[in-house]
């Protein structure tokens, strides 16, 4: 297999990331970590600082210039989310801090008033523990059970076991779009119309998929979708949660306050309409505004655009990966062009612990992840103790990936010379 050099996506948009300029321990930053938080390109953080120095007041609550334009721009966000992810109405899209903060919102307004003993809640055992932990809770409060999804053997969604899986006592199944460990894409929308056959309901966590690749949660078919921002270019502490308007209708506010009422007395209240219903206090009016600038500039470079190149950097990726002979790999394998998994690669070294190979790996620039990534029983299913995670973006290049590569292979030559 032969690689072309070609003037790449990530030639014409690095110039807009600040941080990718610096350097770490003295040598240049290869930031290879896009899986755990992306960087944020100019254009996001001058729509933070412009919020701050020009309009710089409360949302709904105010009938003067300032606040009517925080609130234009801020519920303007909203209408950019929605039609990224091609959301029926605007209704349909409620801020929250993150995904996990989106999962609980589920779980606590829909799974503690809708699930009783008995019933059933389909995971996988590739769940982040965002989408793992907070069903624990509706567990132990409800009666209902647990059941997970186990691996083929190519390290993907056993999708014929769900099958065998999933029956009239399933009321939920909640998967991820794609494995942040495993790198596996699902078939969400084939998991969705199994699980309405048996009128279930169907959670994605998209925080993998949404920055990488076209999402449309119409075409997925799915009753909620959750996404954090700040793996898509946008500023920490803001995601959303995306839910069909009948059913974000029928659930009651997850969180009491202001902003999410219609009237309030001593004795009761009456709640406002979607979305500000789920959005109780001063909401991250910033950081709402920013993720509407980071869905402008990934909407401007396309996301068909970003999933192909993501996919030829993964091409590029495997291939020198599978050319060192202690490397083991985890999750199926992408094809010749890169596709059927995502631009990410966790795998184990002979007999080096992942922290000492990220660690040695950062001395040379070079910013990896290593651990469990928040899949303790992913690992536990692997008879694991922890991997390192390599996770690309479009603003790498193959020249940062072989920068890698050669800092891996000395840090194993390194290693091997103990042993």
């Amino acid at each position: 297999m032969t690689f072309t050099p070609t003037k790449t996506l990530a030639d014409q948009v690095r110039a807009d990331f600040p941080i990718l300029h610096q350097e770490v321990n003295g040598k240049p930053l290869v930031y290879l970590d896009n899986a755990a938080t992306s960087q944020k390109p100019l254009f996001v953080l001058n729509a933070l600082r412009d919020y701050y120095e020009q309009y710089n007041a409360n949302v709904h609550r105010g009938a003067h210039t300032l606040s009517a334009k925080a609130t234009d721009a801020y519920e303007g966000a909203r209408d950019k989310v929605a039609k990224f992810i091609n959301a029926a109405s605007r209704q349909e899209i409620i801020y929250t801090r993150n995904a996990s903060e989106a999962i609980n919102l589920v779980a606590y307004s829909w799974g503690m008033n809708n699930l009783q003993p008995g019933d059933e809640i389909i995971l996988s055992v590739m769940e982040h523990h965002s989408n793992i932990v907070p069903w624990q809770f509706v567990s132990q409060k409800t009666g209902a059970v647990l059941k997970f999804v186990q691996l083929t053997p190519e390290g993907s969604f056993d999708l014929e076991q769900f099958k065998n899986l999933i029956s009239d006592k399933t009321k939920l199944v909640a998967v991820s779009h794609i494995s942040n460990t495993l790198g596996c894409i699902n078939p969400v929308a084939e998991i969705a119309e199994i699980t309405h056959r048996y009128a279930a309901k169907f959670l994605v966590d998209a925080c993998q998929s949404v920055p990488h690749t076209p999402v449309d949660v119409q075409q997925i078919d799915c009753d909620w979708l959750v996404a954090s921002g700040h793996k898509m270019c946008a500023p920490t502490g803001i995601g959303f949660l995306y839910g069909k308007l009948e059913l974000l209708e029928s659930m009651p506010p997850f969180l009491g306050g202001g902003e999410m009422i219609a009237d309030v007395y001593l004795d009761h209240s009456t709640y406002a309409e979607l979305p500000h219903k789920f959005e109780a206090g001063t909401p991250a009016i910033a950081e709402a505004i920013a993720l509407g600038a980071a869905v402008d500039y990934l909407s401007n470079i396309g996301m068909e655009r970003i999933h192909a190149y993501e996919a030829e950097l993964t091409a590029y990726l495997f291939h020198q990966l599978t050319q060192i002979p202690q490397i083991t790999i985890y999750g199926p394998k992408p094809n010749a062009k890169g596709e059927g998994r995502a631009a990410l690669a966790a795998f184990t070294a002979a007999d080096v612990h992942p922290n000492d190979l990220s660690t040695l790996l950062d001395q040379e620039g070079v910013a990896i992840r290593s651990g469990h990534h928040c899949t303790q029983p992913l690992h536990r299913y692997l008879g694991l103790p922890g991997t390192a995670r390599v996770s690309l973006s479009f603003y790498n290049t193959r020249a940062e990936i072989d920068i890698f590569i050669k800092a891996l292979k000395e840090t194993l030559d390194f290693f091997a010379g103990f042993s």
